[in-house]
């Protein structure tokens, strides 16, 4: 059976790559390896979600998270450009998130696996390329999980292929009572913002 990125355990080999890009002035040279997502170069759906969503400022603080982190591309981003932020990193993937360890040394970022994230931790901003390959029904559980750990004024910014549903998911959000918004487009991706509607705020 083939392996997904989405695999909890990883059974086949680590080959280990480098993947290097640069964003806001800055250049990243992360490890990464066989068995995660997009472990041959950023992935272009990470790239067009960092450089078109609004990176949180230097004095940005709260706790920030990156669900589904991979070998930690956004994590590390993020961390970087907003130093006084609590970062988390979740993913399934125990490989990914070796990787994500790896590759946030130094920075203020919480690694874990989703069962270890507290209950009660609330979030100012999610940021996710979602895994649309696991299917429909993990997908919409996966955001019905983690949006409504958002702060009442808190922001989601996701990444989805435009051929992979892009505009069924925004609808969707809108469904389920979401403030789901397209923030931009490039490269066949739709950037989108999801917020909770104030009206509907504990």
């Amino acid at each position: 059976m083939t392996e997904h990125y989405f695999t909890r355990e990883p059974a086949a080999q680590a080959h280990s790559r480098e993947v290097s890009f640069s964003l806001a002035g800055r250049n990243y040279v992360l490890s990464a390896a066989s068995g995660v997502f997009s472990a041959g170069r950023l992935d272009p759906g990470t790239a067009v979600l960092l450089r078109k969503g609004e990176l949180p400022k230097a004095d940005t603080q709260g706790t920030l998270l990156d669900l589904g982190c991979g070998y930690g591309p956004i994590a590390t981003v993020l961390a970087t450009v907003a130093p006084q932020a609590s970062v988390w990193a979740v993913d399934v993937n125990s490989r990914a998130r070796e990787l994500t360890r790896e590759n946030t040394k130094g920075l203020n970022v919480t690694v874990a696996a989703p069962e270890e994230v507290p209950e009660g931790l609330r979030f100012a901003q999610i940021w996710s390329n979602p895994p649309i390959r696991v299917g429909k029904q993990e997908l919409h559980h996966l955001l019905l999980t983690w949006l409504p750990r958002l702060e009442p004024d808190g922001v989601a910014w996701l990444v989805v292929s435009k051929h992979l549903g892009a505009d069924s998911l925004q609808e969707w959000l809108h469904e389920q009572g979401w403030d789901a918004s397209r923030h931009a487009s490039g490269s066949g991706f739709r950037v989108l913002t999801v917020k909770p509607v104030r009206s509907q705020a504990p």
